[in-house]
Protein backbone atom coordinates (compact mmCIF):
# COMPACT_ATOMS: atom_id res chain seq x y z
CA UNK A 1 0.00 0.00 0.00
CA UNK A 2 0.91 3.35 -1.04
CA UNK A 3 1.07 6.44 1.42
CA UNK A 4 -0.46 8.64 -1.44
CA UNK A 5 -3.20 8.28 -4.23
CA UNK A 6 -1.07 7.64 -7.30
CA UNK A 7 -2.48 5.12 -8.65
CA UNK A 8 -5.18 5.70 -11.26
CA UNK A 9 -7.86 3.67 -12.74
CA UNK A 10 -9.30 5.12 -15.69
CA UNK A 11 -13.09 3.27 -16.97
CA UNK A 12 -14.86 5.35 -20.28
CA UNK A 13 -18.48 5.49 -19.42
CA UNK A 14 -20.63 2.89 -21.00
CA UNK A 15 -17.77 3.10 -23.67
CA UNK A 16 -19.73 1.89 -26.79
CA UNK A 17 -22.92 3.23 -25.83
CA UNK A 18 -21.33 6.55 -25.37
CA UNK A 19 -18.92 6.52 -28.82
CA UNK A 20 -22.40 5.51 -30.60
CA UNK A 21 -23.72 8.98 -29.23
CA UNK A 22 -20.84 10.85 -30.30
CA UNK A 23 -21.10 9.79 -33.42
CA UNK A 24 -24.84 10.13 -34.24
CA UNK A 25 -26.55 13.41 -33.02
CA UNK A 26 -29.91 12.29 -32.75
CA UNK A 27 -29.54 9.68 -30.26
CA UNK A 28 -28.00 11.84 -27.97
CA UNK A 29 -29.60 11.71 -24.14
CA UNK A 30 -32.01 8.85 -25.58
CA UNK A 31 -31.36 5.04 -24.73
CA UNK A 32 -28.68 3.65 -26.73
CA UNK A 33 -28.04 -0.59 -26.57
CA UNK A 34 -25.07 -2.21 -28.10
CA UNK A 35 -25.04 -5.82 -28.39
CA UNK A 36 -26.52 -8.53 -30.63
CA UNK A 37 -29.74 -7.75 -32.46
CA UNK A 38 -31.10 -11.31 -33.02
CA UNK A 39 -33.33 -12.86 -30.30
CA UNK A 40 -30.21 -14.92 -28.94
CA UNK A 41 -28.14 -11.38 -28.70
CA UNK A 42 -26.51 -10.32 -25.43
CA UNK A 43 -26.64 -6.41 -24.08
CA UNK A 44 -22.61 -5.21 -24.81
CA UNK A 45 -23.29 -2.30 -23.09
CA UNK A 46 -26.41 0.10 -22.17
CA UNK A 47 -26.10 3.83 -21.98
CA UNK A 48 -27.00 5.71 -18.50
CA UNK A 49 -30.42 6.79 -20.70
CA UNK A 50 -31.25 2.60 -21.45
CA UNK A 51 -29.52 2.01 -17.49
CA UNK A 52 -33.03 3.66 -15.59
CA UNK A 53 -35.17 1.24 -17.62
CA UNK A 54 -33.58 -1.57 -15.72
CA UNK A 55 -31.29 -2.53 -19.27
CA UNK A 56 -27.75 -3.53 -18.36
CA UNK A 57 -24.73 -5.62 -19.78
CA UNK A 58 -24.66 -9.48 -20.55
CA UNK A 59 -28.56 -8.98 -20.46
CA UNK A 60 -30.17 -10.84 -23.46
CA UNK A 61 -31.56 -8.63 -26.21
CA UNK A 62 -34.77 -9.66 -25.82
CA UNK A 63 -35.36 -9.09 -22.71
CA UNK A 64 -33.83 -5.60 -22.98
CA UNK A 65 -36.10 -4.77 -25.52
CA UNK A 66 -39.38 -5.57 -23.11
CA UNK A 67 -37.70 -3.09 -20.92
CA UNK A 68 -37.09 -0.48 -22.88
CA UNK A 69 -39.06 -0.98 -25.86
CA UNK A 70 -38.29 2.62 -27.50
CA UNK A 71 -34.72 2.03 -27.44
CA UNK A 72 -32.17 2.56 -30.07
CA UNK A 73 -30.52 -1.16 -31.13
CA UNK A 74 -27.35 -1.14 -32.53
CA UNK A 75 -24.55 -3.77 -33.51
CA UNK A 76 -20.99 -3.38 -31.96
CA UNK A 77 -18.50 -1.18 -34.59
CA UNK A 78 -15.44 -2.55 -32.76
CA UNK A 79 -13.15 -0.99 -35.16
CA UNK A 80 -14.26 2.05 -34.30
CA UNK A 81 -14.10 1.35 -30.35
CA UNK A 82 -10.27 0.32 -31.40
CA UNK A 83 -9.20 3.14 -32.38
CA UNK A 84 -10.79 5.48 -29.63
CA UNK A 85 -8.90 2.97 -27.26
CA UNK A 86 -6.03 3.53 -29.01
CA UNK A 87 -6.45 7.30 -28.53
CA UNK A 88 -6.97 7.30 -25.05
CA UNK A 89 -4.45 4.88 -24.48
CA UNK A 90 -2.09 7.49 -26.12
CA UNK A 91 -2.49 9.77 -23.44
CA UNK A 92 -2.01 7.40 -20.57
CA UNK A 93 1.11 6.47 -21.84
CA UNK A 94 2.13 10.09 -22.07
CA UNK A 95 1.80 9.92 -18.24
CA UNK A 96 3.68 7.08 -17.58
CA UNK A 97 5.62 3.98 -18.41
CA UNK A 98 3.82 1.81 -16.44
CA UNK A 99 -0.16 1.48 -17.43
CA UNK A 100 -1.84 -1.98 -17.63
CA UNK A 101 -4.91 -2.00 -19.99
CA UNK A 102 -7.55 -4.59 -18.88
CA UNK A 103 -9.58 -3.96 -21.89
CA UNK A 104 -10.75 -1.26 -24.73
CA UNK A 105 -12.31 1.43 -22.23
CA UNK A 106 -10.15 0.72 -18.83
CA UNK A 107 -6.89 0.76 -17.45
CA UNK A 108 -4.36 1.57 -14.43
CA UNK A 109 -1.62 3.73 -14.42
CA UNK A 110 1.07 4.38 -12.21
CA UNK A 111 1.97 8.09 -11.93
CA UNK A 112 4.75 7.81 -9.71
CA UNK A 113 6.66 5.85 -12.13
CA UNK A 114 6.05 8.67 -14.68
CA UNK A 115 7.07 11.10 -11.95
CA UNK A 116 3.30 13.04 -12.69
CA UNK A 117 2.07 12.83 -8.89
CA UNK A 118 3.60 12.25 -5.80
CA UNK A 119 0.81 13.55 -3.27
CA UNK A 120 -2.91 13.65 -3.33
CA UNK A 121 -2.76 17.36 -4.98
CA UNK A 122 -0.47 16.38 -7.27
CA UNK A 123 -2.57 12.96 -8.77
CA UNK A 124 -5.96 14.85 -8.25
CA UNK A 125 -4.69 18.27 -10.52
CA UNK A 126 -2.95 14.61 -13.42
CA UNK A 127 -6.70 12.92 -12.71
CA UNK A 128 -8.56 16.25 -14.02
CA UNK A 129 -5.92 16.88 -17.04
CA UNK A 130 -6.39 13.45 -17.87
CA UNK A 131 -10.34 13.67 -17.61
CA UNK A 132 -10.25 16.73 -20.12
CA UNK A 133 -8.02 15.79 -22.84
CA UNK A 134 -9.83 12.69 -23.12
CA UNK A 135 -13.00 14.99 -23.60
CA UNK A 136 -11.11 17.30 -26.10
CA UNK A 137 -9.54 14.33 -27.59
CA UNK A 138 -12.79 11.72 -28.09
CA UNK A 139 -15.72 13.89 -27.02
CA UNK A 140 -16.40 11.26 -24.38
CA UNK A 141 -15.78 11.12 -20.90
CA UNK A 142 -14.40 9.09 -18.23
CA UNK A 143 -14.48 8.60 -15.08
CA UNK A 144 -10.98 8.38 -12.71
CA UNK A 145 -10.34 6.90 -9.26
CA UNK A 146 -7.04 7.54 -7.42
CA UNK A 147 -5.95 5.84 -4.75
CA UNK A 148 -3.22 3.56 -2.66
CA UNK A 149 -3.66 0.46 -4.06
CA UNK A 150 -5.21 -0.87 -7.87
CA UNK A 151 -8.26 -2.75 -5.89
CA UNK A 152 -9.08 0.69 -4.34
CA UNK A 153 -8.16 2.76 -7.63
CA UNK A 154 -11.13 0.88 -9.17
CA UNK A 155 -14.14 0.82 -6.44
CA UNK A 156 -13.00 4.96 -6.83
CA UNK A 157 -13.78 5.19 -10.22
CA UNK A 158 -16.72 2.84 -10.06
CA UNK A 159 -17.80 5.42 -7.20
CA UNK A 160 -16.79 8.53 -9.16
CA UNK A 161 -19.32 7.33 -12.26
CA UNK A 162 -20.49 8.74 -14.52
CA UNK A 163 -18.46 11.46 -15.52
CA UNK A 164 -16.29 12.16 -12.31
CA UNK A 165 -12.74 11.34 -10.14
CA UNK A 166 -12.77 10.22 -6.58
CA UNK A 167 -9.42 10.34 -4.50
CA UNK A 168 -9.37 7.59 -2.07
CA UNK A 169 -6.83 8.81 0.63
CA UNK A 170 -4.26 6.29 2.60
CA UNK A 171 -6.22 5.83 5.87
CA UNK A 172 -9.21 5.91 4.81
CA UNK A 173 -9.86 3.03 3.19
CA UNK A 174 -11.81 0.66 5.61
CA UNK A 175 -14.26 3.47 6.78
CA UNK A 176 -15.15 3.65 3.10
CA UNK A 177 -15.23 0.39 2.39
CA UNK A 178 -17.42 -0.87 5.73
CA UNK A 179 -21.07 0.14 4.24
CA UNK A 180 -20.56 -1.19 0.79
CA UNK A 181 -21.64 -4.31 -0.96
CA UNK A 182 -19.26 -7.55 -1.20
CA UNK A 183 -19.98 -7.44 -4.36
CA UNK A 184 -18.00 -4.01 -4.80
CA UNK A 185 -14.66 -6.28 -4.35
CA UNK A 186 -13.08 -7.96 -7.05
CA UNK A 187 -13.55 -11.60 -7.83
CA UNK A 188 -16.97 -11.57 -5.28
CA UNK A 189 -19.22 -12.43 -8.18
CA UNK A 190 -23.23 -13.34 -7.67
CA UNK A 191 -22.81 -16.96 -6.48
CA UNK A 192 -19.94 -16.26 -3.66
CA UNK A 193 -22.20 -12.93 -2.76
CA UNK A 194 -25.24 -15.21 -2.38
CA UNK A 195 -23.10 -17.93 -0.34
CA UNK A 196 -21.94 -14.93 1.88
CA UNK A 197 -25.39 -13.37 2.01
CA UNK A 198 -26.18 -16.86 3.52
CA UNK A 199 -24.40 -16.35 6.14
CA UNK A 200 -24.96 -13.44 7.03
CA UNK A 201 -22.50 -10.99 5.57
CA UNK A 202 -23.88 -8.22 2.60
CA UNK A 203 -21.19 -5.62 3.57
CA UNK A 204 -17.58 -4.83 3.31
CA UNK A 205 -17.02 -4.11 7.17
CA UNK A 206 -19.00 -7.39 8.10
CA UNK A 207 -16.81 -9.47 5.96
CA UNK A 208 -13.78 -7.46 7.92
CA UNK A 209 -15.56 -8.30 10.85
CA UNK A 210 -15.67 -11.93 10.17
CA UNK A 211 -12.39 -12.30 10.36
CA UNK A 212 -9.93 -14.43 8.35
CA UNK A 213 -10.51 -17.59 9.65
CA UNK A 214 -14.21 -17.46 9.69
CA UNK A 215 -13.52 -17.02 5.69
CA UNK A 216 -11.52 -19.32 5.27
CA UNK A 217 -14.13 -21.92 6.76
CA UNK A 218 -16.57 -21.01 4.48
CA UNK A 219 -14.80 -20.24 1.01
CA UNK A 220 -11.71 -21.98 1.45
CA UNK A 221 -8.25 -21.09 2.33
CA UNK A 222 -6.37 -19.27 -0.98
CA UNK A 223 -10.26 -16.85 -1.51
CA UNK A 224 -10.76 -16.68 2.34
CA UNK A 225 -7.11 -14.73 2.55
CA UNK A 226 -7.43 -12.83 -0.31
CA UNK A 227 -11.34 -11.76 0.66
CA UNK A 228 -10.29 -10.87 4.25
CA UNK A 229 -6.63 -8.66 2.61
CA UNK A 230 -9.28 -6.74 0.64
CA UNK A 231 -12.30 -6.06 3.18
CA UNK A 232 -9.47 -4.43 5.16
CA UNK A 233 -7.91 -2.48 1.91
CA UNK A 234 -4.86 -4.15 1.66
CA UNK A 235 -3.78 -4.93 -1.90
CA UNK A 236 0.36 -5.01 -3.06
CA UNK A 237 -0.26 -5.84 -6.53
CA UNK A 238 1.68 -3.16 -8.69
CA UNK A 239 0.30 -1.99 -12.07
CA UNK A 240 1.95 -3.91 -14.82
CA UNK A 241 2.70 -2.48 -18.37
CA UNK A 242 2.61 -5.93 -20.55
CA UNK A 243 -0.70 -7.86 -20.01
CA UNK A 244 0.36 -11.01 -22.71
CA UNK A 245 -2.32 -12.05 -24.64
CA UNK A 246 -2.69 -15.73 -23.34
CA UNK A 247 -5.35 -16.61 -26.53
CA UNK A 248 -6.84 -15.00 -29.56
CA UNK A 249 -10.96 -16.20 -29.99
CA UNK A 250 -14.22 -15.38 -32.09
CA UNK A 251 -17.56 -16.62 -31.64
CA UNK A 252 -20.71 -16.04 -33.44
CA UNK A 253 -24.21 -16.94 -31.96
CA UNK A 254 -27.00 -17.69 -34.62
CA UNK A 255 -30.46 -16.32 -34.39
CA UNK A 256 -31.72 -19.84 -35.07
CA UNK A 257 -29.90 -23.09 -34.74
CA UNK A 258 -28.25 -24.45 -37.63
CA UNK A 259 -28.92 -27.74 -38.85
CA UNK A 260 -27.21 -28.10 -42.28
CA UNK A 261 -23.50 -29.48 -42.01
CA UNK A 262 -22.49 -27.88 -44.99
CA UNK A 263 -23.70 -24.22 -43.35
CA UNK A 264 -21.85 -25.28 -40.48
CA UNK A 265 -18.49 -25.98 -41.96
CA UNK A 266 -18.87 -22.78 -44.00
CA UNK A 267 -19.69 -20.59 -41.06
CA UNK A 268 -16.61 -22.25 -38.82
CA UNK A 269 -14.20 -21.75 -41.90
CA UNK A 270 -15.56 -18.24 -41.76
CA UNK A 271 -14.57 -17.83 -38.09
CA UNK A 272 -11.15 -19.23 -38.58
CA UNK A 273 -10.46 -16.39 -41.18
CA UNK A 274 -11.52 -13.88 -38.93
CA UNK A 275 -9.74 -15.80 -35.98
CA UNK A 276 -6.53 -15.33 -38.20
CA UNK A 277 -7.00 -11.81 -38.71
CA UNK A 278 -7.02 -10.73 -34.60
CA UNK A 279 -4.31 -13.17 -34.80
CA UNK A 280 -1.96 -11.41 -37.33
CA UNK A 281 -3.02 -8.12 -36.36
CA UNK A 282 -2.08 -8.53 -32.60
CA UNK A 283 1.52 -9.77 -34.07
CA UNK A 284 0.82 -13.24 -32.98
CA UNK A 285 1.11 -16.53 -34.10
CA UNK A 286 -0.34 -20.01 -32.39
CA UNK A 287 0.30 -23.80 -31.96
CA UNK A 288 -3.24 -24.67 -30.29
CA UNK A 289 -6.49 -24.61 -32.58
CA UNK A 290 -9.51 -24.43 -30.55
CA UNK A 291 -13.04 -25.41 -32.03
CA UNK A 292 -16.17 -24.40 -29.28
CA UNK A 293 -19.65 -25.77 -30.21
CA UNK A 294 -22.77 -24.84 -27.96
CA UNK A 295 -25.39 -26.80 -29.28
CA UNK A 296 -29.18 -26.91 -29.38
CA UNK A 297 -29.62 -28.15 -25.96
CA UNK A 298 -27.01 -25.53 -24.39
CA UNK A 299 -23.90 -28.17 -24.13
CA UNK A 300 -21.16 -27.15 -24.87
CA UNK A 301 -18.11 -28.95 -26.62
CA UNK A 302 -14.79 -27.82 -27.02
CA UNK A 303 -12.06 -29.63 -28.92
CA UNK A 304 -8.52 -28.82 -29.58
CA UNK A 305 -5.60 -29.65 -31.45
CA UNK A 306 -2.01 -28.63 -31.23
CA UNK A 307 0.19 -28.45 -34.27
CA UNK A 308 4.03 -29.11 -34.34
CA UNK A 309 4.77 -25.26 -34.42
CA UNK A 310 2.84 -22.22 -34.42
CA UNK A 311 1.47 -20.49 -36.85
CA UNK A 312 -0.61 -17.57 -39.04
CA UNK A 313 -1.37 -19.50 -42.03
CA UNK A 314 -5.40 -18.63 -42.37
CA UNK A 315 -5.90 -21.95 -44.52
CA UNK A 316 -3.95 -23.83 -41.57
CA UNK A 317 -6.02 -23.01 -39.51
CA UNK A 318 -9.60 -23.47 -41.05
CA UNK A 319 -7.94 -27.00 -42.13
CA UNK A 320 -7.56 -27.56 -38.75
CA UNK A 321 -11.26 -26.23 -37.09
CA UNK A 322 -12.59 -28.23 -39.93
CA UNK A 323 -10.94 -31.69 -38.89
CA UNK A 324 -12.34 -31.25 -35.16
CA UNK A 325 -15.50 -30.15 -36.72
CA UNK A 326 -15.87 -33.77 -37.51
CA UNK A 327 -15.64 -35.12 -34.59
CA UNK A 328 -18.59 -33.32 -33.47
CA UNK A 329 -22.38 -34.35 -33.16
CA UNK A 330 -24.73 -31.38 -34.79
CA UNK A 331 -27.46 -33.29 -35.97
CA UNK A 332 -29.42 -31.65 -33.23
CA UNK A 333 -28.55 -28.35 -34.39
CA UNK A 334 -25.90 -25.78 -33.45
CA UNK A 335 -26.73 -22.25 -31.84
CA UNK A 336 -23.33 -21.23 -31.18
CA UNK A 337 -19.59 -21.33 -32.93
CA UNK A 338 -16.43 -20.31 -31.46
CA UNK A 339 -12.66 -21.05 -33.43
CA UNK A 340 -10.14 -19.99 -31.51
CA UNK A 341 -6.07 -20.19 -31.29
CA UNK A 342 -4.00 -20.68 -27.83
CA UNK A 343 -0.21 -21.59 -27.39
CA UNK A 344 0.64 -17.79 -28.61
CA UNK A 345 3.81 -16.87 -30.37
CA UNK A 346 5.98 -13.83 -31.38
CA UNK A 347 6.90 -15.54 -34.17
CA UNK A 348 5.55 -18.08 -37.50
CA UNK A 349 7.12 -21.42 -37.75
CA UNK A 350 6.04 -22.87 -41.26
CA UNK A 351 4.12 -26.01 -40.54
CA UNK A 352 4.32 -28.35 -43.08
CA UNK A 353 3.33 -31.33 -41.06
CA UNK A 354 -0.32 -29.29 -40.47
CA UNK A 355 -0.82 -28.41 -43.89
CA UNK A 356 0.23 -32.16 -45.03
CA UNK A 357 -2.38 -33.33 -42.62
CA UNK A 358 -5.09 -30.38 -43.69
CA UNK A 359 -4.10 -32.21 -47.50
CA UNK A 360 -5.36 -35.40 -46.45
CA UNK A 361 -7.96 -34.37 -43.94
CA UNK A 362 -9.50 -32.57 -47.44
CA UNK A 363 -8.97 -35.97 -49.68
CA UNK A 364 -11.09 -37.58 -46.56
CA UNK A 365 -13.56 -35.29 -45.97
CA UNK A 366 -16.65 -37.55 -47.68
CA UNK A 367 -15.59 -40.03 -45.07
CA UNK A 368 -16.77 -38.94 -41.44
CA UNK A 369 -14.44 -38.94 -39.06
CA UNK A 370 -15.06 -42.09 -36.10
CA UNK A 371 -13.83 -41.13 -32.15
CA UNK A 372 -11.78 -38.36 -31.56
CA UNK A 373 -10.63 -36.12 -28.96
CA UNK A 374 -12.89 -36.23 -26.34
CA UNK A 375 -15.46 -33.34 -25.61
CA UNK A 376 -14.67 -30.74 -22.36
CA UNK A 377 -18.08 -29.33 -20.93
CA UNK A 378 -17.76 -25.50 -20.47
CA UNK A 379 -19.65 -22.50 -19.52
CA UNK A 380 -18.31 -20.51 -22.09
CA UNK A 381 -19.62 -16.51 -22.92
CA UNK A 382 -19.38 -14.65 -26.68
CA UNK A 383 -16.98 -13.08 -27.36
CA UNK A 384 -18.92 -10.72 -30.09
CA UNK A 385 -22.49 -10.78 -28.89
CA UNK A 386 -25.22 -11.20 -31.41
CA UNK A 387 -26.03 -13.04 -34.53
CA UNK A 388 -23.79 -14.30 -37.86
CA UNK A 389 -22.32 -11.44 -39.21
CA UNK A 390 -23.04 -10.86 -43.08
CA UNK A 391 -21.94 -13.88 -45.34
CA UNK A 392 -22.78 -14.84 -48.62
CA UNK A 393 -24.09 -18.22 -48.03
CA UNK A 394 -25.08 -20.83 -50.72
CA UNK A 395 -28.55 -21.48 -51.20
CA UNK A 396 -29.97 -18.16 -49.75
CA UNK A 397 -32.66 -16.29 -51.09
CA UNK A 398 -31.20 -13.13 -52.59
CA UNK A 399 -33.66 -10.75 -50.51
CA UNK A 400 -32.59 -12.16 -47.46
CA UNK A 401 -28.72 -11.93 -48.55
CA UNK A 402 -29.18 -8.18 -49.59
CA UNK A 403 -31.27 -7.42 -46.51
CA UNK A 404 -28.49 -8.72 -44.07
CA UNK A 405 -25.87 -6.31 -45.58
CA UNK A 406 -27.56 -3.33 -43.59
CA UNK A 407 -27.46 -4.11 -40.15
CA UNK A 408 -28.83 -1.50 -37.65
CA UNK A 409 -26.32 0.83 -36.82
CA UNK A 410 -23.99 0.60 -39.71
CA UNK A 411 -22.23 3.11 -41.33
CA UNK A 412 -23.12 3.80 -45.14
CA UNK A 413 -22.71 6.63 -47.22
CA UNK A 414 -24.64 7.28 -50.18
CA UNK A 415 -23.88 8.99 -53.52
CA UNK A 416 -25.55 11.96 -53.23
CA UNK A 417 -26.53 12.75 -49.33
CA UNK A 418 -23.14 11.66 -47.80
CA UNK A 419 -22.24 9.51 -44.84
CA UNK A 420 -25.10 8.28 -42.80
CA UNK A 421 -25.75 5.27 -40.30
CA UNK A 422 -28.34 2.38 -40.88
CA UNK A 423 -31.58 2.89 -38.53
CA UNK A 424 -33.17 -0.08 -40.00
CA UNK A 425 -34.08 -2.70 -42.90
CA UNK A 426 -36.88 -5.24 -43.82
CA UNK A 427 -39.28 -6.11 -46.53
CA UNK A 428 -36.29 -4.88 -49.10
CA UNK A 429 -35.59 -1.58 -47.61
CA UNK A 430 -33.01 0.05 -45.63
CA UNK A 431 -33.91 3.35 -43.77
CA UNK A 432 -30.76 5.65 -43.07
CA UNK A 433 -30.35 9.12 -41.29
CA UNK A 434 -27.70 10.93 -42.75
CA UNK A 435 -25.64 12.62 -39.96
CA UNK A 436 -22.31 12.93 -38.86
CA UNK A 437 -20.24 13.53 -35.38
CA UNK A 438 -20.13 17.04 -34.76
CA UNK A 439 -23.24 17.68 -37.33
CA UNK A 440 -27.20 18.30 -36.10
CA UNK A 441 -29.41 15.77 -36.47
CA UNK A 442 -29.80 15.13 -39.64
CA UNK A 443 -32.42 13.49 -42.13
CA UNK A 444 -33.89 10.30 -42.80
CA UNK A 445 -34.32 8.39 -46.04
CA UNK A 446 -35.04 5.46 -47.72
CA UNK A 447 -33.87 3.19 -49.98
CA UNK A 448 -33.77 -0.18 -51.99
CA UNK A 449 -31.47 -2.68 -50.51
CA UNK A 450 -29.73 -2.93 -53.59
CA UNK A 451 -29.55 0.61 -54.31
CA UNK A 452 -26.54 1.05 -56.26
CA UNK A 453 -25.72 4.68 -54.62
CA UNK A 454 -25.95 3.27 -51.04
CA UNK A 455 -22.45 1.23 -49.86
CA UNK A 456 -21.03 0.34 -46.71
CA UNK A 457 -18.64 2.99 -45.07
CA UNK A 458 -15.82 3.09 -42.77
CA UNK A 459 -16.71 4.63 -39.17
CA UNK A 460 -16.02 8.56 -39.10
CA UNK A 461 -13.70 10.11 -36.44
CA UNK A 462 -15.55 11.45 -33.63
CA UNK A 463 -13.64 14.40 -33.09
CA UNK A 464 -12.25 16.77 -36.00
CA UNK A 465 -13.14 16.72 -39.82
CA UNK A 466 -15.14 13.86 -41.30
Amino acid sequence: MRTAPTILHLDMDAFYASVEQASKPSLRGKAVIVGGLGPRGVVATASYEARRFGVHSAMPTAQARRLCPNGAYLIPRFLLYREVSEIVMGLLRELSPLVEPLSLDEAFVDLEAGGRAFDSAGARATGERLRADITAATGLSGSVGLAGSKMLAKVASEEAKPDGLLVIEPGTERELLAPMSVRTLPGVGPATGEHLRRAGITTVGELAEAGEDELVRMVGRAHGVGLYRMALGLDDRPVVAERDAKSVSVEDTFDIDLHDRVRIRFEVQRLADRCVGRLRASGHSGRTIVLKVRRYDFSTLTRSETLRGPTDDPAVVREAAARLLEGVDTTGGVRLLGVGVTGLADYTQEDLFAQALGAAAQEAEAAPAEGGVEAAEADGVAGAPGAAETAAVPGEDPAQAAARHWPAGSDVRHALYGPGWVQGSGVGRVTVRFEQPGSPPGRVRTFLVDDPDLAPSDPLPLVGPA
